[in-house]
């Protein structure tokens, strides 16, 4: 490095480099960083074959190949030296250095059968762009083909021109047993029948996606898979037809798996997962052609499989909610999930569920149209496997049996309920739900009393303020997150663009939980012309042609809603206003206006309902300060609605200066999910994790403001913390955990954190708390490592030991229960009794501290509401108290599976530790090692593959012959069992519970890849979180 100037550096630090920034200018900082653990190898060893490289490279070309391997030996025992490495010894060249090129057969004659050698070396990484003197992207990988193990192809488009050249290569190829995969796309009707039917004719498995969307595979890449690491890939432009593989100026980049193996990784795990995905199915030649038929035709796509349906990750996840809202103890629920989101699916997987539990299970499906009701009964005979199941109520036809009856409103109103028993049908099932607030529904809902009850719907407000949500307890069992429906392409992505807008309403009068004075926030913005000038200069700006839009503008009051659209009139930009009381034919001819271009914008306070649903609308303005996230995602939700006429969605929010009780964060965190930290982080890199498609942007004032909310909007300091106790105990000085959090907006991690407690939090505000016990200190801090506890077993077993007046005798507890009482001990006196303190001891002398006790109790009350998944056990394990799904620290693991004697458990800091007892190896692993910082080179180490694969890689020296990776291989045969635990990020401290995994296959060594196939699936948000990819 000859000159240092400003600029982004990614150098180890060099001595050379030290000297150099000693002389940096006095204009220029230098900014450095550690190396982070996980990377560390990989940048360390990219350092040292530079090194070598240069070393190499200077001495004279007849020395290098023999001094070259002399250095090359003295490293490789320096490394094992250092390291007690021994593998490593494995790796010490035969000298001199020669190189293996392949492994031939023998033809019957007995002459050599040399396997055909690529192009370009297995070794190289180029780019070809079908230019003079570079092989044709085709001829390249039809020599890529001999060679190849395992091919894997992804191709948005696939026509004979493309594959005919390579027939020839690819029949071969399968003749030799070896295994062909393409993942393909019905996409603008380009690929073609007769090219899937040439790939099936010679036995590849072809799979294809019939989603027309936009924002669908759109991949071109190319996996040949090799032993031993000389694996390529090709990712670029080229689809498979004549002109991209031959004449076409396309790009397409040639990896190898020796020089780019995290690239190379991530080709492969993203075809996994897509492979694995119920997107893409195997092709029939019918049902291609009546798919893409159909798809010509616009006509409608409802498409039953001949096979079992099986619910996508994000369906069962919603599914796993309702059934957690049930175990609680809600028997009527409500599910909400975007429209086109399948839940009629949902619906009737469920109810086949329910049937299998119940001792009757009599079902009521109630929808408004025959329409409806035709493709809900279809639905549901294809889920019960019974094409006799259900009778229609509609239009003249009625039930004789009355077991499964799929009925209109009008109908059951029509024929009156007084002969229809309220407890006749089981189940009850109300499609689109939002319009039970009418007279007709209440009159079914209130004379019905089934065991369960499910409302779907799309769009849960009404603007009529008849609420539907009394029927739930005013609660949504399970909600499709908006991050999901993009993802799914359900809804469509968002441009949001976060404005300045010059207001200060920090003086404003606010109250926490109602927000702004609706008169003084009016006063702010209809005061003069210059707010709204700005707004309207901004959305010119931004939007280009305003003429062409359909844009809803949310305002603070009617009279606000009026200002702004007198001033986009006259600007030339055509406006109304409506709002609630507006007579209902003006508002439909207000929307009407809207949807067809008449009018450009409409100004409201409350545009949330289904009789204002306009799905082209493409334009939002977010004209109001809006903390309330359910609000929020209300009005943003109103623009995402999919149209043929929009493919994107733009927002723009005006942010001005807010009361410092105005909370940003907590309608950010609703958009894109996790703490107030990494919220902050995410405004702070302009967020970087996003759905695709979408695009969010904060200008520097108001990216400014949003951050000082986020760190100054709740009590961050414990003073402050204190303070709003102080100010809750002043009607109630028995204030629980959850009212503080609910009053505050706090989470439960801002009471622990920094070592604190709720009693001291108590202790500091002044109120009673019991006497403190022996070493109450300490424990208390280690109540704040047990915030993870999440399955309903543990924590009512917790809850009953700290609630017992007595102390716990062992001698007359189970098993089972002994290590409940153990997890818990262990993980409080950790960092409090030395190694060798007994469990009776440290039973003691928690049941000392009465005020730990009491604070555990709570915690545990608490924590009983956060349960976010099904508990489910492992039926091989009956004396080890683990719930599948749930998390756990080291600590608690070990303590379960019965490790060690004392109180406390080993230390356990590897990934994987061997439980004799049990007979199982107990592996834990990070899948984002980098905590939050994405890096290539250790991402795709560990993921899922599917809801039921995982891909997991072993310690760095572990060889498939050794002791250690026969185990593995063999665990099912020798009696040993393999249980997964699994965290997001290194910033977590317990795992989740993934079950017992058997082995299924692995590929190289040093580290070995192996694919562990779960007992258990992964719900669909773990899998969501886990996976390389959700096609």
């Amino acid at each position: 490095m000859n000159e240092i100037d400003r600029g982004l550096y990614q150098s180890l630090l060099t001595d050379s480099l030290v000297e150099q920034l000693q002389e940096l200018d006095a204009r220029l900082t230098a900014r450095k960083s550690d190396l982070h653990v996980e990377e560390a190898p990989d940048r360390l060893a990219m350092h040292l074959a530079k090194v070598i490289h240069t070393a190499i490279a200077s001495l004279n070309k007849d020395k290098r190949i023999e001094v070259g391997g002399e250095l090359t030996q003295k490293l490789i025992q320096l490394l094992v030296d250092s390291t007690s490495t021994n593998e490593l010894l494995k790796e010490k060249l035969a000298l001199p250095p020669r190189m293996l090129k392949a492994i031939d057969g023998k033809r019957p004659d007995g002459t050599d059968d040399q396997v055909p050698e690529p192009l370009i070396d297995l070794l190289d990484t180029t780019l070809l762009t079908n230019a003079n003197g570079e092989p044709r992207i085709g001829s390249q990988i039809i020599s890529e083909i001999p060679s190849a193990e395992r091919i894997d192809v992804v191709m948005a488009f696939i026509r004979k021109s493309g594959i005919r050249p390579m027939m020839d290569a690819l029949r071969f190829h399968r003749q030799s047993g070896r295994s062909l995969r393409v993942l393909t796309t019905t996409y603008t009707g380009s690929t073609e029948a007769a090219a899937l039917d040439m790939l099936a004719s010679i036995g590849a498995e072809i799979k294809v996606s019939y989603d027309e969307t936009n924002t669908r595979l759109h991949a071109k890449a190319w996996l040949f898979k090799r032993n031993f690491g000389f694996s390529t890939a090709f990712i670029g432009s080229s689809n498979l037809t004549h002109s991209a593989q031959v004449v076409g100026l396309e790009w397409n980049a040639r990896f190898s798996g020796s020089r780019n193996p995290d690239v190379v990784n991530k080709v492969d795990a993203v075809f996994e997962s897509y492979w694995n995905s119920g997107d893409f199915v195997p092709y029939n030649r019918e049902q291609f052609d009546e798919r893409t038929q159909r798809n010509e035709n616009n006509g409608p796509q409802i498409f039953l499989s001949p096979i079992e349906i099986r619910p996508e990750p994000f369906q069962e996840r919603l599914l796993e909610q309702i059934e957690l809202a049930r175990q609680q103890g809600h028997h009527r629920n409500l599910l909400v999930s975007a429209t086109g989101t399948g839940k009629t699916v949902m619906a009737a997987i469920d109810y086949a569920r329910l049937k299998a539990r119940l001792p009757r299970a009599r079902l009521l499906f109630v929808a408004h149209r025959k329409e409806i009701l035709d493709q809900s009964m279809a639905t549901f005979r294809h889920a019960m496997r019974d094409h006799q199941f259900g009778e229609m109520w509609v239009d003249g036809h009625r039930p004789t049996r009355f077991e499964h009856v799929f009925a209109s409103i009008q109908s059951l109103n029509a024929a009156g309920l007084d002969n229809l028993e309220p407890n006749h049908f089981d189940v009850v099932i109300i499609d689109e739900f939002h319009h039970a607030a009418a007279n007709s529904y209440r009159k079914v809902l209130n004379h019905l009393t089934p065991i369960e009850l499910l409302g779907l719907t799309a769009t849960p407000e009404r603007s009529d303020d008849l609420s539907i949500f009394e029927y739930f307890d005013g609660r949504i069992a399970a909600e499709l997150r908006l991050w999901d429906a993009i993802d799914r392409h359900r809804l469509v992505p968002f441009a949001y663009f976060g404005i300045h807008d010059g207001q200060d309403l920090s003086l404003l009068p606010f109250k926490r939980g109602t927000g702004y004075d609706i008169e003084a926030l009016t006063n702010v913005y209809t005061g003069n012309d210059s707010w709204a000038k700005t707004v309207i200069q901004e959305v010119i700006n931004r939007i280009g042609d305003v003429h062409q839009i359909r844009a809803l503008g949310f305002c603070v009051s009617i009279v606000h809603a009026q200002f702004m659209a007198k001033r986009f009139n006259d600007v030339g930009i055509k406006s109304l206003a409506i709002w609630s009381d507006t007579p209902a034919e003006e508002r439909k001819s207000a929307l009407q206006k809207l949807a067809n271009k008449e009018v450009n914008v409409i100004f409201s306070v409350d545009l949330f309902n289904e009789g204002v649903d306009v799905p082209s609308v493409d334009t939002l303005f977010m004209l109001r300060p809006t903390e309330s996230p359910t609000l929020f995602l209300q009005q943003l939700g109103r623009g995402l609605r999919k149209h043929d006429t929009k493919s994107v969605c733009t927002v723009l929010d005006f942010v001005g200066r807010q009361h410092q009780d105005f909370r940003f964060d907590v309608k950010l965190r609703a958009l894109l999910g996790g703490t107030r930290k990494q919220v902050e982080q995410q405004v702070k890199d302009n967020f970087p994790y996003l759905p695709a498609g979408c695009h969010m942007e904060l200008d520097r004032v108001a990216s400014e403001i949003v951050l000082n909310s986020i760190k100054q909007s709740v009590p961050n300091r414990w003073i402050a913390k204190v303070q709003e106790l102080q100010h809750l105990a002043v009607n109630n000085t028995n204030v629980s955990i959850a009212e503080f959090l609910n009053e505050t907006g706090l989470d439960l991690e801002d009471i622990y954190t920094s070592s604190k407690s709720w009693t001291e939090l108590r202790r500091d505000a002044g109120l009673s708390t019991l006497e403190p016990g022996p070493k109450e200190e300490p424990l208390l801090r280690a109540v704040g490592r047990l915030l993870h506890a999440d399955d309903p077993d543990r924590l009512a077993t917790y809850k009953l030991l700290v609630d017992s007046e007595t102390t716990p005798d062992l001698a007359n507890m189970s098993i089972k229960d002994k290590r409940y009482l153990r997890m818990l001990i262990a993980s409080l006196v950790d960092q409090v009794v030395g190694r060798d303190a007994s469990l009776e001891e440290c039973i003691e002398l928690l049941w000392q501290n009465p005020q730990v006790l009491k604070e555990l109790s709570a915690l545990f009350e608490y924590l009983t509401t956060r349960v976010s998944h099904l508990a489910k056990t492992v039926d091989q394990l009956s004396d080890v108290p683990l719930s599948i799904h749930a998390r756990y620290t080291r600590i608690e693991i070990l303590a379960a599976f019965g490790v060690g004697n004392n109180a406390r458990t080993p230390t356990w800091r590897e990934g994987v530790l061997w439980a004799n007892e049990a007979k199982a190896d107990l592996m834990v692993f990070t899948l984002d090692k980098t905590s939050g910082h994405f890096s290539p080179t250790t991402r795709y180490r560990d993921y899922a593959i599917s809801r039921d694969l995982i891909h997991w890689e072993s310690q760095a020296g572990t060889r498939a012959e050794s002791n250690t990776g026969k185990r593995y291989q063999n665990h099912a045969k020798h009696g040993s069992k393999i249980m997964l635990f699994s965290r997001i990020n290194s910033d977590e401290r317990s795992f989740y519970f993934l079950g017992v995994a058997n082995y299924v296959r692995h590929e190289s060594e040093m580290p070995m890849a192996i694919t562990w196939k779960l007992d258990s699936p992964l719900p669909g948000d773990l899998y969501s979180s886990f996976a390389a990819a959700v096609a």
